[in-house]
């Protein structure tokens, strides 16, 4: 059994909470610029101590409303300001936030806010407020409904102008590292939600080792990140807590739809992203590109980015490759790094593998992407790659006093401070979730390097076993299909079947430009049968099955008319697949494949 741990590197807190992050910042540096809003007039800069009173009067509002030390309250809404407003002023008036994701079914919404037993909701839009009010009968508990849109925080901030300072301070600091700070529910991609208990001890121990060791990075010249993830997800709300603990500016965008102009005039220093962003950015400049009539020299450009990228891991780049990499920053990198902003220089992935490839191009033009691992029950990351120490293809090394652990059938299993406590009244759960030693049991299976690297090869209750007695790890096959410009998403079968196959979705946005380059027509529906687009489909197939022996590969694959999305219900907030939802919706395709 393999094992690897790192030495702790900070003190784990005995007193304290979050909020005097922002407490802190306002009394010593009052004047820096913590936030950056979006206006009329483009960015509006927020400083601390601004941002202290905002917060302050939210939080007495929360307390003039009845909500009481340890009542959950809950937020329903987009990535935006108010979103981190709300989150700090329920911690102030001694709270515990619960987020929804706001594309939340009314079901979904009446289960959290019921199994919580949440006494308040911040929504964002009517919509939202229409969805609670649906099952509003069935929470006997939950006494206000607040609507960001409806002014929640002018309402709040006068509701509570009669809460005395003195009263907050007792609010603020009446919870202890040990205390919950937070219920965030799991994406429910296996069954029912279940709400994960964070402490603040957990996030201050997480953000304690992380903004130290990425320190490069939080406390780098003019740090900036712009946050356009779901905050609802634990990935964006830890880079939130340790941005603002770091004095780092914050910027919010939360329609994606804009995001690349967004970037340029916000101009971050980093950014955090699911691999999905990054195979969307790189797919999307290869088929303009291509359409420009210039998709041999990005191919060219490509390659040498991630030859550029191989050579820095052995300690010496070719000359040949250098001049031709300082030719490419000139016609092709320079040009994606802008769209960036022009000042991004380092990126954050995790949610799922990046793949070598894509980590060498980014590497290779500019932008470093430090890959890492970890899951709601852990505060976010468990390991990561960090500036100095980065190996390809893994999610790095556990952080400074945390372990893993890889038991004998291939799980990981990791201990550490930022490990949750437990699920909310699920004992069962609970007990479930740790072996006899205490350990956390991810459910992902992987490997541990003599250096302490940690590579995911899969997830444990994904693995599927053929009819030949075949275990297939289907994240293997699936992550590197997805890579190819033309595959959207995808799903890996053959449980009990005599041989794996795969249905596959093709990019709505990327799919017209290749029509258009091949002479198709532009309606993926119609094309279902086009020999080319079968061709192109199995180039990807054929590269994915590279990295799996022969009896592990694709063997056959159907394209389907649609694309899966999260409003479909096929796939979380976060992007994963709703395998049973999938299987149980193209039952007849998978079918197909085998008949």
């Amino acid at each position: 059994m393999r094992e690897f741990s790192s030495p702790v590197t900070i003190e784990v807190p005995t007193t304290g909470n979050l909020t005097d992050d922002v407490v802190t910042n306002a009394r010593e540096a009052g004047q820096y610029v913590a936030f950056s809003r979006q206006g009329p007039e483009g960015w509006q800069d927020v400083t601390a101590a601004e941002f202290l009173a905002e917060v302050s009067a939210v939080a007495k509002g929360l307390v003039a409303a009845g909500i009481e030390v340890g009542d959950r309250v809950a937020l329903i809404s987009k990535t935006r300001y108010e979103w981190t407003l709300l989150d700090y002023a329920i911690w102030f008036a001694g709270a515990v936030s619960v987020p929804i994701y706001e594309t939340s079914s009314a079901s979904q919404i009446a289960w959290i806010l019921k199994d919580s037993g949440a006494r308040g909701v911040v929504a964002e839009t009517a919509d939202h407020v229409a969805r609670v009010a649906d099952a509003r009968s069935e929470l006997p508990e939950l006494n206000h409904v607040w609507s960001i849109g409806d002014n929640a925080i002018d309402v709040l901030s006068r509701l509570g102008e009669d809460i005395s300072d003195d009263d907050l301070e007792k609010r603020r600091t009446a919870a202890g590292p040990q205390d919950l700070a937070t219920l965030i529910y799991t994406s429910g991609t296996t069954g029912r939600p279940k709400g994960c208990m964070l402490t603040h001890a957990n996030f201050m121990v997480e953000l304690g080792v992380a903004v130290d060791e990425l320190e490069v990075i939080f406390k780098g010249k003019d740090a900036a990140t712009l946050l356009f993830l779901p905050l609802a997800h634990v990935f964006a709300r830890i880079l939130q807590i340790g941005a603002i603990k770091a004095r780092a500016r914050i910027g919010h965008t939360p329609d994606t739809k804009n995001l690349l102009p967004d970037l340029q005039s916000f101009k971050p220093t980093f950014i955090l992203a699911v691999p999905r962003v990054f195979e969307k950015v790189f797919n999307t400049a290869s088929q303009n590109a291509a359409a420009d009539g210039k998709g041999k020299i990005f191919d060219r450009a490509a390659a040498v980015a991630i030859a550029y990228s191989k050579s820095l891991d052995e300690g010496r780049v070719p000359l040949g490759t250098r001049l031709q990499h300082a030719v490419f920053s000139k016609l092709v990198y320079g040009k994606l790094l802008t769209a960036l902003g022009g000042q991004c220089e380092y990126a954050i992935s995790g949610g799922a593998a990046l793949g070598e490839r894509l980590g060498h191009f980014y590497r290779g033009i500019g932008l470093t992407v430090l890959e890492g691992y970890g899951l709601t029950e852990s505060t976010a990351a468990l390991s990561a790659n960090m500036p100095g120490a980065i190996k390809m293809g893994t999610v790095g090394r556990p952080f400074p006093g945390a372990a893993v652990r890889v038991a004998g059938d291939g799980e990981l299993l990791f201990k550490g401070g930022q490990v949750f406590r437990g699920y909310w009244a699920n004992d069962p759960a609970t007990a479930e979730a740790f072996d006899e030693d205490g350990w956390f049991c991810t459910g992902d299976l992987g490997e541990v390097d003599d250096e302490g690297f940690i590579k995911v090869t899969g997830r444990k209750k994904e693995i599927i076993v053929t009819a030949g007695g075949k275990n297939v790890a289907p994240a293997v096959l699936e992550d590197r299909l997805r890579a190819a410009a033309l595959v959207s998403q995808c799903m890996v079968v053959g449980d009990g079947r005599p041989f794996v196959g795969a249905l596959v979705t093709i990019d709505p946005e990327v799919f017209p430009v290749w029509a258009q380059q091949h002479g198709k027509s532009p309606d993926i529906a119609a094309s279902l049968t086009d020999p080319d687009l079968h061709a192109a489909v199995q180039l990807a197939v054929d590269e994915a099955n590279e990295a799996v022996s022969k009896a592990e590969s694709i063997r056959k694959f159907r394209i389907l008319a649609e694309d899966w999305t999260e409003e479909d219900g096929l796939l979380t907030p976060s992007l994963k697949l709703k395998r049973h939802v999938v299987l149980a919706q193209f039952r007849d395709e998978v079918d197909a494949l085998y008949s």
